[in-house]
Parts: structure tokens; sequence; C-alpha cells
């Protein structure tokens, strides 16, 4: 039975950290755990009309690291178990025999997982005195890991609100009716800028596919409100007449329809076309997906 308790336990440890890898470290991708702890939290939140906010996303990731750290913390502890009370010591004034075998293993577990080292049960089996301070290191690596996470997800979303603002800031002043006639220079360089920011925007989520379960509490900062309006933008430049403008607007509306396609396969997969994708991605995070982007003056 030992073998077995050690290999489940093993397993469990290697699923773990692959699942941390694949969802940390590896560029564009997923962990099992992640991808479906944050879509079900999603799900739910978005069941009561995304009554929770903007609540759902840093839950879904507080659920993934606790089911990181409890599949190390089971995981080692089936190691250990096999081997309570005999492969341990006792600090004096300890009886083994008071306690749960395995809930004697899983606290071993999360000791040494936290690090915390608090010396009443040592490790004195030959192999146990090597296997605990892996362990240890396990755990500080997984904290770090995690604590990364957070700094990699908040620039993301810092990326996406700005260009949500921007988007706006553009609309309050009619913008897209206004850049057929705009000096070529500048307007070209604008449509530039919008279309750098998509991309980027795209890349960061790429990178980090759980910020999407982030929702804007504000609709102002809303990128899933004021994306559509780029293609606004970008449809108005094809009036211009100078053609650095319209080679301009169409790398934009190229750039807007590709982020479309990555929503579109990797999140909620509903629409045909770029604008019905995003009109989607809007309801999905709860919001109209009327187009009251569209600006109301009347075309020249």
């Amino acid at each position: 039975m030992e073998a077995v308790f050690t290999v489940l336990g093993l397993g469990l440890v290697v699923f773990g950290l692959y699942d941390v890898f694949r969802g940390l470290l590896y560029p564009s991708g997923r962990g099992t755990i992640s991808y479906w702890v944050l879509r079900v939290v999603w799900r739910l939140s978005r069941g009561t009309g995304h009554r929770w906010g903007s609540f759902s996303g840093p839950l879904g990731v507080v659920l993934v690291i606790v089911l990181w750290g409890m599949l190390q913390a089971f995981g080692w502890a089936l190691v250990y178990y096999p081997h309570i009370p005999e492969g341990f010591y006792y600090a004096e004034g300890m009886n083994p025999d008071n306690y749960d075998d395995f809930a004697e293993a899983l606290y071993i577990s999360l000791v040494t997982l936290g690090t915390l080292g608090f010396g009443d049960v040592v490790p004195t089996g030959a192999w146990l005195r090597f296997v605990s301070p892996v362990e240890a290191l396990i755990g500080f690596a997984l904290l770090t890991a995690t604590l990364s996470w957070f700094t990699q997800i908040y620039p993301a979303l810092a990326r996406r609100r700005a260009l949500a603002v921007r988007l706006r800031a553009l609309q309050a002043v009619g913008y897209a009716d206004r850049v057929p006639f705009l000096e070529r220079a500048g307007a070209s360089r604008t449509l530039d800028q919008l279309t750098t920011d998509v991309v980027d925007v795209h890349v960061a989520l790429v990178q980090n596919a759980e910020s999407y379960y982030f929702r804007e509490i504000k609709e102002d900062a809303a990128l899933a409100v004021s994306l559509p309006y780029a293609m606004e933008i970008a449809a108005r430049a094809e009036d211009a007449p100078a053609e650095e403008v319209r080679l301009s607007g169409a790398m934009l509306s190229s750039a807007v329809a590709d982020f479309g396609q990555l929503l579109r396969e990797e999140f909620h997969g509903a629409g045909e076309n770029t604008e019905e994708v995003l009109g989607a991605y809007a309801t999905d995070h709860g919001y109209p997906a009327a187009p009251a982007w569209r600006s109301e003056r009347p075309r020249d």
C-alpha cells in the first residue's frame, strides 16, 4: 500500500505543478484547473446578471490558487501517510496516538508547504528528510508564482481600460464622423495608435486569458462597450480622400476583427461577423449589445 499512496500522491503533485506551469509560465497556455474554475465562476456570475460586479474575476483567481495549494498539500500528505507516525519525531509532550494518521499527514504537509517550520513534528526517515525540503521549495515557488500572476493580470487590465477610455473620448467628440475631413497625417497617426492599442490588448488577452473574466463596474471603462466604436472609426476612414488614412483605417478594422476572432474562439463562441462578436462580448459582460456607440451626428 505504501507504493500505491506514494504514486497517487506524487501524481497529484505533478499534475498540480503541470497545471501551474501551463497557467502561468507557458506562453498562451491555460491550465485545466484555471480554465474550468474561471469559466464556472463567470457563468455563475453571468447567471445572476453579474450582480457580483467585478468580484467574479478575483474570486476565480483566488479559488484557482487555493486548489493549486490543496493539490500539493493532499499530494504530499498521501506520500507521508504510510510513514505516520514511525517516520517522524514528535516533540516532547506530543502523543501521535492522539491524532488521526491522515489528518496528521495533512498537517505535516501543510506546515511544510507553508514553510512554517514549527518543529513539533520532524521527519526522521532517511528519504523523508530529503522529501520535506522539496515540498517546502515547491511551496515557496508556488507563493512566488501566484504573486507574479497578479502582477501580470493587472497591467493587462490597465491596457484594456486605457483603450476603452480613449475610445470613449474619441466618441465624445464625434471623431468617427470627422475622420474623413481631418488632416491626413494627424488622422493616420490616431488610427495607427488605436491599432497598436488593440493589438496590445489582443496580445495581453492571449497571454493572460484570465483577464477576460474581470468585469468592469463602470461602463465608461468597459472595452466590451466601447470597442465597436473602433470599427465605426475604421469604417468612416474608408471615406477619407487620402489613401494613407484609408490604409490606416483598414489596419484598424483588421486588428479589431482579429481580436473579435479571439473572443469568439476562446471565450463566448458567438457571432458570425465582427459586429455580432463584439455584441456578444458586451452581452457576456452584462452590457447591452445595442450599438449605443454609434454617433448620432448625421454623416456629411
